[in-house]
């Protein structure tokens, strides 16, 4: 929500600081003879900032003030959402190079790729196999996208994850 702005008449201090439609700096004037300079341009004076003294003024339409400030709310998405692709212990060869390209489209819409290889019980006690199946993955990735390493490879209770995004 945008809060409304003082505007003309509304303004109540003597003095205040102008800047026109040019962006040009006008200094400090009086009320009036910014008011007067506004009407001559057939423009609005708008008080942009009170927490300053004297405040801070602008010559320009109010219309074309409340759809600027309008544009700079307005929500974007944000670049980046976090994806993640999941391999297992035992995963084939046909299925790490599929995750790949699960993975390069992810990184083309620009996004990060987190990637997690999940241990379950004895296979904790092999992490140095699990990792070689990392590499292997980021091999693969690597032939068909380059990428950049966000975090290294990190060894979790859960098994070992890498966050990767597009170079």
């Amino acid at each position: 929500m945008i809060k409304k702005k003082l505007t003309n008449n509304q303004i109540r201090s003597p003095q205040v600081r102008v800047i026109d439609e040019t962006e040009k700096q006008l200094g400090v004037i009086s009320l009036e003879k910014a008011l007067q300079i506004s009407r001559e341009r057939n423009l609005d004076l708008i008080q942009i900032t009170e927490k300053v003294e004297p405040p801070v003024c602008k010559i320009m339409d109010y219309g074309k003030y409340l759809y600027i400030q309008k544009k700079k709310t307005k929500i974007r998405k944000p670049q980046g959402e976090l994806k993640k692709i999941r391999l297992s212990f035992n995963i084939s060869v046909h299925d790490l190079e599929t995750r790949a390209n699960l993975a390069k489209n992810f990184l083309e819409q620009g996004n990060k790729v987190r990637i997690e290889l999940q241990l379950r019980g004895r296979q904790k006690a092999l992490t140095n196999f699990a990792k070689e199946k990392m590499n292997k993955f980021l091999e693969n990735l690597g032939e068909i996208i380059s990428f950049k390493v966000e975090k290294e490879l990190k060894r979790e209770p859960r098994g070992l994850t890498i966050l990767i995004s597009k170079q």
